[in-house]
């Protein structure tokens, strides 16, 4: 693809965008007493410090995820469902540094999973030194001793980012052992954030529909419940 007509390209854009906003405003929410409390994990992914309270990419929008993602995790706990938080927690030598600031480093305020998170623990805390988790060993250690579990629901940030890549690769991994899986990924859960052309809004509807069509299953939220 070459790049010729702007116009053209933003009216096409435009239509296509309009469409796939409407195919998302469209989907349904899941209750989360349909799932099976021992073959279900609930991941977390980046909801440290460093991305919601102090740092260079700190962002208001990944800051409000707290109260729902606390919910659900509390939720999860009271299940038996399995929990994982993923904390973005780099080396100084991290060569991620040449395309974002510097951020979350190891043994600092920024790397750590926020308060409340904390708070409701029954989690196990995956440090990890790249925008991909699933490529951490202790992932990796994770997956083979949990080899009962075939649904994962996946929140946090960013969505273009760390959620999107988690997912896809997860779902490619089972896809080339011919296992079944589901994979979720709530909308009301996950965020990313606005800087520059960067716009939050744009990057959420794009990464959204492109886990779509990786056989992610996105969807409004997941119902809580109350007994």
């Amino acid at each position: 693809m070459r790049l010729k007509d702007k116009n053209n390209f933003l009216e096409r854009s435009s239509e296509a965008l309009g469409e796939i906003f409407d195919i998302l405003a469209r989907l349904p929410a899941l209750s989360l007493k349909e799932f099976q409390g021992n073959q279900t994990a609930l991941v977390i992914i980046d909801m440290v410090n460093g991305f919601t309270r102090e740092g260079a990419l700190k962002s208001p929008r990944i800051e409000d995820l707290i109260p729902e993602i606390t919910k659900l995790a509390e939720s999860c706990n009271d299940l038996g469902i399995k929990t994982l938080a993923f904390a973005d927690c780099h080396t100084e030598a991290s060569p991620e540094f040449e395309a974002y600031p510097l951020h979350c480093l190891a043994g600092t305020f920024e790397g750590e999973i926020v308060d409340e998170i904390k708070e409701v623990g029954g989690y196990t805390l995956i440090p990890k030194n790249s925008t991909n988790g699933f490529l951490e060993e202790e992932f990796q250690k994770w997956l083979n001793e949990n080899q009962h579990i075939d649904t994962f629901i996946i929140v946090g940030d960013c969505t273009d980012i760390c959620i999107q890549q988690f997912a896809i690769t997860l779902r490619t991994w089972f896809s080339l052992h011919n296992q079944k899986v589901r994979i979720i990924v709530p909308i009301n859960a996950v965020e990313t954030y606005d800087l520059g052309v960067h716009s939050g809004d744009l990057m959420n509807v794009m990464a959204l529909y492109n886990m779509m069509g990786s056989g992610i299953e996105v969807v409004d939220y997941i119902e809580l419940g109350s007994d």
